[in-house]
């Protein structure tokens, strides 16, 4: 990573970050730079992410995990499960924009477990943990939001996030595709939830670029 490409992408998330109203301290910024770099790193390694994107790192995976604090406000002492976190996304960009909010990171894939795990290690956060486990056999823990990015059908992931989450929790999932279906399918009446989803929201990402014309932010509330 040149010293130009370092700084183009500061100066880049810097911009969407002040176009979109997160606050964001400098040192956060650089983190997420580092996450940025550690992340390509291990990509090199074992698939975590697109080796053919279409958009920077930054914007396309970094900056994307970002915008959901547009529609959450993760308080102190939040407890918060990344769901199929992959390489750590939108969990580790998350913790680090909110050192005040616990987040559990899990997947299936130990590769990918064992490559958060180090990057969490790199990046001196505190408030994460990355958990090798599947989310059937995750027990003893509950949480006040699930996050899930593009991981399984909305309908299965309410069926889990019923019994991962505390009363009124919320899921939050950064998704694309035919989402009006997905969603009728979930709230459908043979697969209503005893107590979760109540309510679903579906939010279009609006005034970003064209890399999210197709993403959407969908929040289910308990």
């Amino acid at each position: 990573m040149t010293m130009k490409s370092l700084n183009d992408d500061l100066k880049t998330l810097t911009a969407l970050c002040t176009e979109q109203g997160i606050d964001i301290a400098p040192v956060m910024l650089e983190q997420l730079i580092h996450y940025r770099d550690c992340l390509e790193q291990w990509n090199k390694k074992i698939n975590l992410i697109s080796r053919k994107e279409d958009a920077p790192v930054i914007i396309k995976h970094i900056f994307h995990s970002l915008l959901i604090t547009q529609h959450h406000c993760f308080f102190e002492g939040e407890q918060v499960l990344d769901l199929g976190t992959g390489g750590g996304l939108p969990g580790i960009p998350l913790a680090i924009l909110h050192p005040g909010t616990r987040f559990v990171l899990v997947d299936a894939t130990g590769k990918k477990i064992a490559a958060c795990q180090d990057m969490i290690k790199q990046l001196g956060l505190k408030n994460a943990v990355a958990i090798h486990t599947r989310v059937e056999e995750l027990k003893g823990f509950v949480f006040d939001v699930v996050l899930s990015r593009q991981v399984a059908p909305l309908e299965k992931l309410c069926a889990w996030s019923e019994k991962l989450l505390k009363p009124k929790g919320v899921l939050i999932c950064l998704k694309g595709g035919d989402l009006e279906s997905e969603i009728a399918k979930a709230l459908s009446q043979e697969n209503v939830m005893s107590n979760f989803p109540a309510k679903v929201e579906l939010h279009p990402i609006h005034g970003v670029n064209a890399y999210f014309t197709e993403k959407k932010i969908v929040i289910a509330r308990g």
